[in-house]
């Protein structure tokens, strides 16, 4: 790792910048250098990007932030290759997290690429990341889908298509259709796969809801969710030892209620929580 905490001055090129999810606190030193110095900027929502600026004390000192988003992509991105041909230095930003994961930015990026003109990443906060580190489920291994499908039809066969995919899988998805993506995924994957909804990650009201599906399902039915969410499932070839989950739960309820225990080794081995709990009541009658 470099020791080198001074700020150096930009290369001419093309610059995508992470930024916070909500914690405002969460941008990068290098960002906030970025941000300051930058000849161009752009970003996807650029109410956001302003307001980000103005809490870290960033002036614009006489710069417009330029809107880049998907409605409008095809009419700014030439400008802003210009502004790159010309040598100068362009810092677009997401709206929140990492530029190019499911991001408008991702043509500006081919563009300029194909162009051969310097692109540079200003690595930080990702939902994904941050949603696998809350997740409780394997990380070593894992596949960002994006968004899935809104048609019922078009969401079963993109979750047909994930069904053999190694590793944790990582969707984004609205609150509005979040049950019902949940619904679909208890049908398609099967309704013991682990999984975990992380909601509003670094906010206010962040949320972890962990367990299998259909427990996770069963949590938010009838909820009205809000915010920014990321849906984690477990592959479907994890099998728990049921004589290590027997042993988790008799450990679990010598200091919990029967229902605490089921819900946490439910979440530690991605099994039914309802299957534990009448397990555990098993071992109450015995």
């Amino acid at each position: 790792m470099s020791d080198d905490f001074s700020p150096r001055p930009l290369d001419p090129g093309l610059y995508f910048i992470a930024t916070p999810l909500g914690n405002a606190r969460d941008i990068t030193l290098r960002a906030l250098d970025i941000l300051k110095t930058a000849e161009v900027l752009a970003a996807e929502d650029t109410r956001s990007l302003r307001r980000l600026m103005e809490i870290h004390g960033v002036p614009l000192q006489g710069r417009r932030i330029i809107a880049y988003h998907d409605h409008n992509g095809a009419r700014a991105r030439p400008g802003l290759l210009a502004a790159l041909r010309e040598g100068r230095t362009v810092a677009y930003a997401s709206e929140a997290g990492s530029p190019l994961v499911a991001d408008p930015g991702f043509q500006l990026a081919k563009a300029a690429i194909d162009e051969d003109l310097p692109v540079f990443s200003a690595p930080g906060p990702s939902a994904v990341i941050a949603a696998l580190s809350v997740a409780g489920l394997p990380s070593d291994r894992f596949t960002f889908a994006g968004f899935p499908p809104n048609a019922q039809g078009a969401r079963r066969k993109f979750l047909e298509s994930l069904k053999s995919v190694p590793g944790t899988l990582i969707l984004y998805e609205s609150p509005a259709r979040l049950e019902a993506t949940l619904k679909a995924a208890v049908d398609v994957l099967g309704a013991e796969r682990p999984a975990a909804v992380c909601r509003e990650l670094t906010k206010k009201f962040e949320e972890v809801i962990r367990g299998t599906l259909v427990d996770v399902l069963s949590e938010i039915e009838g909820r009205k969710l809000k915010g920014e969410i990321a849906l984690c499932i477990g592959a479907g070839d994890q099998v728990a030892d049921p004589a290590e989950i027997e042993a988790a739960l008799r450990v679990a309820m010598k200091t919990q209620k029967l229902k605490d225990a089921a819900k946490e080794v439910s979440e530690k081995f991605g099994v039914s929580k309802r299957d534990l709990y009448q397990l555990g009541l098993s071992f109450e009658g015995s």
